[in-house]
């Protein structure tokens, strides 16, 4: 510390405003804690900013302009549909501030401080926070670390104008006549979703042998037939080598078993990963432990080796989904405040805002075999859901993996429509104990889309009304 640079005081000092950032700022001043925020970009993070928001109001925008094309079956003919790409953006940079907005109202309404810059630890307990006029040091009694990351960039693919990653992809101020993507993951089949429904000719290199490998095949596969539909065309084990990039648009040279190939598009989008941000911050100045791939090492109350340092979100291990930050965001405010609050993941969904949309939670039924349990894996269709059929959206299926011994609801997959709602019921009965009884016995609502978890549970119970046994 130089001469004169008193060190202001904080109970709590969070790094970073993302959904686990600011949730737990907030939760730690709901506790009592004097907290102080620190961001060196926008309000909200990378989810808010150029991620989760975003993408979903361009996928909400394709769909609608793909259903103003396409709903000849229903009897509905529009002519003359035009899209105006720049004033599609605005109503999503529109969504972005709103929300933007309202972090920046949560966060001054529970009195805590907010601050523009970039952190790095001077200390175990205390930080230099940069901006680009002055460095303040801060001294806090605890910390929370939710940096989240970036987008990997490949050797070969060095972004620029026509090379470019999610963040870029959502910036656009056309809609690409053509379009290679690179990744297979959700990030990559979402914005391929978005893209093609907006008009564009859409290539997808996937190095592994499936489009979403985090998701059960059969799941994937309703995806990609959909994607076909609308012109998409894949290429699994597909090794990206290089690019030519010119004014007007890239070359990309791709080794697809065995065999070379060249794509001509308008844009490459890359989107293999992400990378903690972990590497600015003097973690290893201070002794806190990493792992190989520069994750943060913490316990189940995201406690850092250094006890009074924690970190949340993209930075630690397990997958890189917004609500996973903002759950370990109030674990790790409710372990500051000496709460006895750990982290338990059994209950945590996945989503891709795909089409169908795919949602997942707890064990499927490979993985509960190989836990050792014997399961009943019960499946629906979409397609015998009144609710689904009057949509015109009847892909689909709900398996339900329920312990045989007990009925024990221990896991659910989902591949339909509103899928990323409908999970949450799924997570509540694994979350519970509930079992399916406890699930048939429940009344839902006719005709809606939920009445597929109550199917489900009749299949599993071995009493199923509208499939035949």
């Amino acid at each position: 510390m130089v001469v004169g640079d008193f060190a202001k005081e904080v109970d709590t000092l969070v790094i970073g405003s993302g959904p686990g950032g600011y949730v737990a700022a907030i939760r730690a001043a709901q506790l009592g804690q004097s907290v102080t925020i620190v961001e060196k970009g926008t309000l909200g993070g990378v989810c808010l900013n150029v991620g989760c928001i975003p993408s979903k109001a361009l996928i909400s925008a394709g769909h609608r302009y793909h259903n103003a094309l396409h709903s000849d079956d229903l009897g509905i003919k529009a002519e003359n549909v035009t899209l105006d790409f720049s004033k599609v953006q605005e109503w999503k940079a529109s969504v972005v501030n709103k929300l933007t907005g309202g972090v920046e109202g949560l966060l001054k309404g529970n009195k805590v401080e907010i601050i523009k810059g970039e952190a790095y630890f001077a200390s175990e307990d205390s930080v230099r926070i940069m901006d680009e006029k002055n460095a303040t040091t801060y001294k806090f009694k605890n910390c929370i670390i939710a940096t989240g990351s970036r987008p990997i960039e490949l050797p070969n693919f060095k972004y620029s104008k026509r090379i470019i990653n999610s963040t870029g992809a959502l910036a656009l101020e056309e809609v690409p006549k053509k379009l290679v993507v690179i990744g297979g993951g959700y990030i990559g089949i979402e914005l391929t979703g978005a893209y093609s429904n907006l008009g564009s000719d859409v290539v997808v290199l996937e190095g592994g042998k499936q489009i979403l490998p985090g998701f059960e095949k059969q799941m994937a596969k309703l995806v990609e037939r959909k994607l076909k539909k609308n012109g998409v065309s894949f290429h699994t084990e597909a090794m990206a080598k290089g690019v030519e990039e010119t004014e007007d648009g890239v070359k990309v040279t791709a080794e697809i078993k065995g065999k070379e190939e060249v794509f001509e598009a308008d844009y490459v989008l890359v989107t293999v990963g992400r990378k903690p941000n972990t590497d600015e911050l003097g973690l290893e100045q201070i002794g806190v432990e990493l792992t190989e791939r520069g994750l943060i090492k913490v316990d189940k109350q995201c406690r850092t080796n250094l006890s009074n340092i924690y970190a949340i979100g993209d930075v630690i291990e397990g997958p890189a989904l917004a609500h996973k930050a903002s759950y370990e965001g109030k674990i790790a405010a409710e372990a500051i405040a000496g709460e006895k609050s750990e982290i338990d993941y059994l209950a945590i969904p996945a989503v891709v805002f795909s089409d169908p949309e795919l949602a997942t939670v707890g064990y499927t039924e490979t993985e509960a075999k190989e836990a050792g349990y014997d399961v009943t894996a019960a499946k629906f269709p979409f397609a015998a859901n009144g609710r689904a059929l009057s949509l015109n959206d009847a892909d689909g299926f709900m398996k339900l993996i329920t312990r045989k011994e007990d009925g024990l609801v221990i896991g659910a997959q989902i591949a339909g429509p509103n899928a990323s709602d409908m999970i949450a019921e799924l997570g509540l009965a694994i979350e519970t104990g509930m079992t399916a009884e406890d699930i048939a016995l429940t009344i839902h609502a006719h005709p809606s889309l939920g009445e597929i978890t109550m199917e489900a549970a009749e299949v599993a119970l071995g009493t199923p009304i509208h499939i035949v046994k």
